[in-house]
């Protein structure tokens, strides 16, 4: 049995945990306004990107001598995974879930005989992938692997480096996977391809954001182009991707408050239900060691 001592201690460090598990669910959630503000308006703009490309695939057909970024390299062999984590931890399952989906989706594209290489955008994924599969990690030489402040610089960053990977027909397709900010609550695993465009990704993602723009009409939309398709191919192309990549760390970094407010929460909860626990047990062991103590003295005094 703990001597009473012991049970204070315990009782001081629980209560210090609490203190500290408090205040880091309020700056996550100071964080998480913002955040969710930024994912929010980003949103619409990346939607419209994505329609607009679409439509203008579509016009050119599968005619030869597309840009790689709108239809690759033709093949299917070489795949490039980006896991886009957080830079720290205490967030509960949200780098846990990035990097169980991104493992599932090479372990299946391993198992279909392709050639996988991961990109670990995010402290916690390179960390992750280092320990699991450090051959197949790519770009150590223009990155630190890190998150950092969620910027339209970082992404370009990145957009720059799979352009270089692509120029030089070092990969086929480029998937990334992150968490999709739902709500508060809820982040999910989510894979976008990047390269080449896949009109059935783009399509689903518009519906999801049909609430952010007006209505089109889709399929029955004739659109004329000025300037000429292939013009507007090589300026959209690389925005596009640049778009894109931001859209998802921003929906990356909203997640990450999300989770840890949540997580902080549910700790400051269980750190507060831990103390009344001690507190009780304390209580009663000392309740204890005052009845022995009153049975020993009026033993003496009997025996005497």
């Amino acid at each position: 049995m703990a001597s009473l001592k012991e049970l204070r201690a315990r009782i001081n460090s629980v209560k210090s945990t609490k203190k500290i598990t408090s205040a880091m669910k309020m700056v996550a959630a100071a964080k998480l306004s913002r955040a969710e503000r930024r994912s929010k308006e980003a949103q619409p703009y990346a939607a419209a990107m994505q329609r607009v490309l679409v439509s203008l695939k579509r016009s050119l057909g599968e005619r030869p001598g597309l840009p790689p970024l709108l239809a690759g390299t033709g093949k299917q062999d070489v795949h490039l995974i980006i896991p886009m984590s957080s830079d720290r931890g205490l967030a509960g399952g949200f780098n846990g879930n990035i990097n169980r989906a991104t493992r599932n989706l090479v372990n299946r594209l391993l198992g279909e005989g392709k050639t996988v290489k991961i990109f670990p955008v995010g402290f916690k994924a390179l960390v992750y992938w280092r320990h699991e599969a450090p051959k197949l990690i790519v770009g150590s030489e223009i990155t630190d692997f890190r998150l950092g402040d969620v910027n339209i610089q970082s992404a370009d960053h990145i957009a720059s480096y799979i352009e270089s990977m692509l120029a030089n027909k070092q990969f086929d397709v480029c998937t990334v996977v992150y968490n999709h900010f739902k709500n508060v609550m809820t982040q999910v695993p989510t894979e976008l391809q990047l390269v080449p465009l896949n009109l059935a990704v783009t399509e689903e993602n518009d519906t999801k954001q049909k609430s952010f723009t007006a209505p089109v009409s889709g399929d029955q939309a004739d659109y004329i182009f000025e300037p000429e398709e292939d013009v507007l191919l090589q300026r959209l192309l690389p925005q596009n991707l640049r778009t894109q990549i931001f859209s998802a760390m921003l929906e990356t970094n909203a997640g990450e408050q999300g989770a840890r407010m949540t997580a902080m929460d549910s700790a400051t909860r269980n750190a507060g239900k831990a103390i009344d626990k001690l507190s009780l047990y304390y209580n009663r062991t000392r309740q204890a060691n005052i009845t022995n103590e009153l049975t020993e003295v009026i033993s003496g005094a009997n025996a005497a």
